[in-house]
């Protein structure tokens, strides 16, 4: 996209050498690929909405970035000390500054989301995320294989895809963790 991505990390999940390695089997030079990478981490869900709310749009402009990854949305309110109605409060804020800076600035957002189906939390949670999504794609498992899933998309219908890899297993996602 020609511009440098912007990464707000709150699940703890960047991984330069992963992004070193990477760039390698593409041809690219590592350190000009971590270079184009704008990071940001937070530890706690006050931190991560606070970035979102109230830096990001500023990082943006100074970067002139196009796209914004926001890893594991979801993780840092579903901490205990944090009280559920805060949690609750909190995330629709965020989601909607996302989802109105995205229309405001024409530009990427990514968030990732880990399902925790036996946390009623999470649960909420994700129902508000994908409320304020335009489009909501994931990888699920079936038999060991990963698949790609196009759940929702303002003009094209749902749809599912194996990878491409004959090779590939959830493992390749999971590695990290």
């Amino acid at each position: 996209m020609n511009s440098r991505v912007v990464y707000v990390d709150g699940g703890n999940t960047f991984n330069p050498y992963a992004i070193s390695a990477i760039a390698k089997e593409h041809g690219l030079e590592p350190r000009f690929a971590l270079q184009g990478i704008i990071i940001s981490r937070a530890f706690t869900a006050y931190q991560l909405a606070a970035l979102v709310s109230e830096r990001l749009e500023d990082t943006l402009k100074r970067y002139r970035s196009k796209l914004v990854i926001v890893s594991d949305i979801t993780g840092l309110f579903l901490d205990r000390d944090v009280l559920r109605e805060e949690a609750g409060d909190f995330f629709k804020k965020m989601t909607k500054n996302l989802s109105d800076l995205a229309s405001k600035r024409r530009i990427i957002i990514v968030a990732s989301h880990i399902s925790r189906p036996h946390s009623r939390r999470s649960l909420y949670l994700r129902s508000v995320l994908f409320g304020n999504a335009t489009m909501v794609m994931g990888v699920k498992e079936s038999r060991g294989v990963p698949k790609f899933v196009l759940e929702n998309h303002p003009k094209i219908l749902p749809f599912t895809i194996n990878f491409p890899s004959n090779n590939a297993t959830m493992d390749m996602f999971t590695e990290a963790r």
